[in-house]
C-alpha cells in the first residue's frame, strides 16, 4: 500500500537525533499557536494557574519531502512522533506536569511541513493580584521557548495573526467561575549573561472572575447586617433593648466572618479589599455598640447625677437642635415634661395639704389659728403639744423629701433631653460615615468591574 511504502521511504534512513536541515547554517523556524479551552483552577495561595489549552506548532523538515506522483498522489501522512525530530519547546512557567493526553502522531505534508497538534493541561506559576477580589482581573503569561537551541538554530513565530489569536473564543468553555477576555501575543529575544540569544513567544491569558456568587454569599449578608445596625438606632436609648440588640448583631457578624473565612482567597503577599471591608464593618459595629452604651449610661436615671452644665445646654439643647432640625421635638418634650411637672406638683401639694390641715410654723400660734376649742385642747394637754410637734417635724421631712425627689426628676429629664439630642447627632454622623464608606467601595468595585 502507498501509506506503508511512503512511511518506509521516509523513515528508512531518517536520523531523529539531529536538526533536520541540509545546511547547518539554516535556521529552523517553528510557528506556534495557542487556543484556550478551559480555566480549570486558580490557586491564589500558591500562585498557580491551571489551564487546558490546545497547542499547535509546525516546522519544515527537509528530510521528510517526497513526490506525490510516486506514492498514489499522497500529500499528507501521519507519522509517530517518537520517530522524527521534534523541537524542544517548553513553557517557562511550568510548575507541575499536568494530566495531558498523549497524542502519538504528527501530520507531515509532501513539502516537508510537520504539524504537531496536541492538548495540554498547563500548571503554571502566575503572579495573582487579589486586591480587587471578587472583581479581579488576572493576567498570566505562557512563555514558549527552546530550552537548549539559540535563535540561530530555532526561531519562533506566530502561526496566525495576533488579532485572530486575541479574540479567539471558539473552543473556550465559559461556564465556570472565570471568563476569558483575550489572549495577547508577543515575540521577544533574551540572553543570559551576554551569551547567545534565545527566541521566545509570550502569550498573555487575561481572565476575569465572575463575581455573582461572591456578591450574593459575601457582600449582601454583610450589607443586611449593617442596615439592621442602622435601624437599631430607632430603638429608645433609655431602654436596655438597644444594647442587647447591637450585641446580638456583633455576635452574628463574628459568626458570619468565621463562616466566610474559607471562601476568601489567602495569600502571603497582600489582603484583598473585601477583607478590609469586613474588618471596617466590624469596627463600625463596635463603634455603634460603644455609642449606644454611652448614650444609655447618659440618659439612665441616677439620683446622684449633677445638673447639666450650661455650656452643654447651650451647645446641645439650643445650637444642635437647630442644626439637626429637631426643635419641634424639643418643644414637645419640654411641654410634656412641664405638664407632667405641673400635675405632679398639684398632686404633691394636695397630698401635703391633706396630711397637714393645721400646720403652722410656731406651735404657740396654733391656738389663735385653730379657734377656741383647739386652744383649750392644747392648753389642757401638754402631751398633745409634743405629739403635734412630732407630726409637724415628720410632715416637714416628707415635704423636703418630695422636693428633693422632684429635683432629681428634673435633673434626670435634663440629661434625658441631652441624651436624645446627642443620640440623634451621633446617629447622623455614623450614618454619614457608613454611606461615604459604602459609596467609595461601590465606586471602586464598579470601576474595576467595567475596566
Amino acid at each position: 500500500p502507498a501509506l506503508r511504502r511512503l512511511a518506509h521511504y521516509l523513515l528508512a534512513h531518517y536520523q531523529k537525533g539531529t536538526r533536520p536541515v541540509r545546511d547547518w547554517r539554516t535556521t529552523t523556524n517553528v510557528a506556534i499557536d495557542l487556543m484556550v479551552y478551559a480555566i480549570l483552577s486558580v490557586d491564589e495561595k500558591n500562585q498557580v494557574l491551571t489551564t487546558y489549552i490546545w497547542y499547535r506548532q509546525h516546522w519544515t523538515d527537509e528530510f521528510l519531502k517526497w513526490d506525490p506522483a510516486r506514492f498514489d498522489n499522497l500529500t499528507q501522512i501521519s507519522l509517530p512522533v517518537e520517530s522524527i525530530w521534534v523541537p524542544d519547546i517548553l513553557i517557562n512557567e511550568f510548575v507541575d506536569v499536568g494530566k495531558s493526553p498523549h497524542v502519538p502522531y504528527v501530520y507531515v505534508s509532501h513539502h516537508g511541513e510537520v504539524q504537531n497538534l496536541k492538548p495540554i493541561q498547563v500548571m503554571t506559576a502566575c503572579s495573582l493580584d487579589i486586591y480587587n477580589f471578587p472583581f479581579d482581573v488576572q493576567n498570566c503569561s505562557l512563555t514558549f521557548t527552546s530550552w537548549l537551541h539559540h535563535i540561530r538554530d530555532i526561531n519562533l513565530s506566530l502561526w496566525r495573526q495576533p488579532e485572530l489569536v486575541k479574540f479567539d473564543r471558539s473552543v473556550f468553555m465559559n461556564q465556570g467561575e472565570w471568563e476569558l477576555l483575550y489572549v495577547l501575543s508577543r515575540f521577544q529575544e533574551f540572553s543570559v549573561k551576554s551569551s547567545d540569544s534565545y527566541a521566545e513567544m509570550k502569550f498573555y491569558v487575561v481572565i476575569r472572575r465572575r463575581p455573582l456568587f461572591y456578591t450574593v454569599s459575601l457582600l449582601l449578608p454583610s450589607i443586611f447586617l449593617m442596615v439592621m445596625d442602622i435601624v437599631g438606632f430607632y430603638l429608645p436609648p433609655h431602654s436596655g433593648e438597644r444594647v442587647s440588640f447591637k450585641i446580638t448583631l456583633l455576635l452574628g457578624y463574628s459568626v458570619f466572618l468565621i463562616i466566610v473565612s474559607d471562601t476568601l482567597p489567602a495569600t502571603a503577599v497582600g489582603t484583598p479589599l473585601i477583607g478590609i471591608y469586613f474588618v471596617v464593618c466590624m469596627a463600625l459595629l463596635v463603634i455603634s455598640l460603644t455609642e449606644t452604651i454611652l448614650i444609655v449610661r447618659l440618659v439612665h436615671k441616677q439620683d446622684l447625677q449633677p445638673h447639666v452644665p450650661e455650656w452643654v445646654k447651650h451647645l446641645l439643647l439650643e445650637r444642635a437642635t437647630i442644626l439637626l432640625c429637631i426643635r419641634d421635638r424639643k418643644k414637645f418634650s419640654q411641654s410634656g415634661t412641664q405638664s407632667v411637672d405641673t400635675s405632679r406638683q398639684v398632686e404633691n401639694n394636695d397630698s401635703t395639704a391633706k396630711l397637714t390641715p393645721f400646720v403652722c410654723e410656731d406651735p404657740r400660734d396654733c391656738g389663735a389659728v385653730g379657734g377656741t376649742r383647739s386652744a383649750l385642747v392644747f392648753a389642757g394637754r401638754t402631751e398633745g403639744s409634743a405629739a403635734l410637734q412630732e407630726v409637724l417635724r415628720e410632715t416637714t421631712a416628707i415635704r423636703q423629701l418630695l422636693e428633693k425627689r422632684e429635683e432629681f426628676r428634673d435633673v434626670a429629664r435634663e440629661w434625658l433631653q441631652v441624651g436624645y439630642v446627642l443620640d440623634v447627632l451621633l446617629f447622623r454622623v455614623y450614618l454619614a460615615a457608613v454611606l461615604a464608606y459604602s459609596i467609595t467601595l461601590g465606586t471602586l468595585w464598579s470601576v474595576w468591574r467595567d475596566a
